[in-house]
């Protein structure tokens, strides 16, 4: 993976946002993090698949929902940036972890 692409796909809010939920939980349903993000599924979804075309993120369809997790391909670099940048920047995403952890506890899709 080069530097440039990897940083460049993290230039965004809505990315890194979701990036680092997936990293602080391990996975997240589309359908959590369009609750977390206070966002619609295409826009959502939109954001996942240009990680997921970055080789940052996989995806799992489980019936009709797709789960987001990171690349075990990943350089350890990024792994560490990434897991570096969500242990030192809680406050930047903490309201949408909140709202992520709120809507897996309700149980509203997947």
């Amino acid at each position: 993976m080069d530097p440039c692409t990897f940083f460049k796909c993290l230039a965004d809010d809505t990315r890194l946002k979701s990036l680092l939920l997936i990293a602080k939980t391990d996975e997240a349903c589309v359908c959590d993090l369009m609750q977390a993000l206070e966002l619609d599924q295409p826009k959502t979804s939109r954001h996942l698949a240009q990680l997921r075309k970055c080789d940052i993120l996989i995806d799992e369809r489980r019936g009709k929902w797709v789960f987001y997790k990171l690349n075990p391909a990943l350089p350890q670099w990024a792994k560490d940036v990434i897991v570096k940048a969500a242990e030192n920047n809680s406050e930047y995403f903490r309201p949408a972890l909140q709202k992520l952890i709120k809507s897996r506890s309700s149980l509203s899709c997947c």
